[in-house]
């Protein structure tokens, strides 16, 4: 049986998949270590990051001093001596998402390809299946964590604005050394997505499927709704829901479940929320709307503000008022 623990043969097809995705022990195969592995050399420094990113706190008091008195030297030097180590960790969250992104294509190359369907992939390689999912969970803590500390564009655009005026007056800046000007573009276009995480690996999946024409779409967006459904299914199922034994991978569970529902939304032709979608919205919602309010409040947010179609006009009036 392998990894995979199956349970309850499934007898209404339109339920979805049916089967046992085990997020707490799956262990890769033979054939699933090399990817697995470079996964893996990725992932063990996503705990780190969203710990950095939790401690940010910023310089906004340095700054607002600053700017209030442009002629004071010594204000001026201590902003610049508070930005410049804060914009290091920002370089290091931006270039962790570089990481992601190419941890994210190796896991689509390998959970799409030909001669299997995604429920199959799924279902054998539950070691990449988990890493997909740690990716998403990271992706939405990240960006929730992003989303409520204006601290971050705040310091970046004062860095650059003291950058360009150093430039301008023959200043020599440390600072420079860190972030060209190249990096700094890009880091800005990162930063001022409201859910930056999100969209690098969006794009990424876009670009998955635009540089893989022999590949069918399907393959690559049922590979998502594939995920989700394992997930509502799971949540919604006693049997499977009683077999975890770590009170976290419900909420590890929620949060990949609409990560990829998120992610479905922006990578395929109609979206997750029209009524030809593979993912079950209703049940998904249902699934959140049955948890404790507290806790699922930020994943619902995401859901209404993260996803493209939501608000289209294909969009079945039941699923806006059930969001609202």
């Amino acid at each position: 049986m392998g990894n995979l623990l199956k349970v309850l043969t499934c007898t209404d097809l339109e339920q979805g998949p049916n089967f046992f995705l085990d997020f707490e022990n799956a262990q890769p195969t033979e054939s699933e270590k090399e990817i697995y592995n470079q996964v893996n050399v990725v992932l063990k420094d996503a705990e780190g990051i969203l710990e950095d990113l939790q401690s940010y706190r910023g310089a906004g008091h340095e700054i607002r001093e600053a700017i209030q008195h442009p002629n004071d030297e010594k204000l001026q030097e201590k902003a610049w001596g508070a930005v410049v180590p804060l914009v290091g960790k920002l370089k290091k969250f931006y270039e962790f998402s570089q990481r992601l992104e190419a941890g994210l294509r190796g896991l689509l190359g390998a959970l799409t390809s030909t001669p299997y369907s995604p429920t199959q992939h799924l279902e054998r390689e539950q070691a990449l299946a988990k890493q997909f999912a740690e990716i998403l969970h990271f992706t939405l803590r990240f960006d929730e964590l992003k989303m409520t500390n204006p601290a971050i564009q705040n310091d970046f655009s004062y860095y650059r604005r003291t950058l360009s005026r150093m430039r301008i007056n023959n200043v020599p800046a440390e600072g420079e050394n860190e972030v060209n000007n190249e990096l700094a573009n890009r880091m800005s276009l990162f930063y001022a997505e409201a859910t930056p995480m999100l969209k690098t690996l969006s794009d990424a999946t876009t670009k998955f499927v635009s540089e893989n024409k022999n590949l069918p779409i399907e393959n690559t967006t049922d590979c998502l709704s594939t995920m989700a459904s394992v997930c509502r299914v799971m949540l919604e199922t006693p049997e499977y829901r009683s077999r975890f034994t770590n009170e976290d991978t419900v909420s590890f569970c929620l949060r990949v479940m609409v990560g990829v529902i998120i992610l479905y939304d922006h990578v395929h032709p109609v979206g997750a929320f029209a009524k030809t979608s593979k993912i079950d919205m209703k049940g998904c919602i249902k699934v959140l709307k049955d948890q404790p309010p507290n806790s699922v409040e930020g994943l619902l947010n995401a859901l209404r503000y993260t996803t493209k179609h939501l608000n289209d006009e294909t969009t079945s009036k039941q699923i806006k008022s059930m969001l609202q």
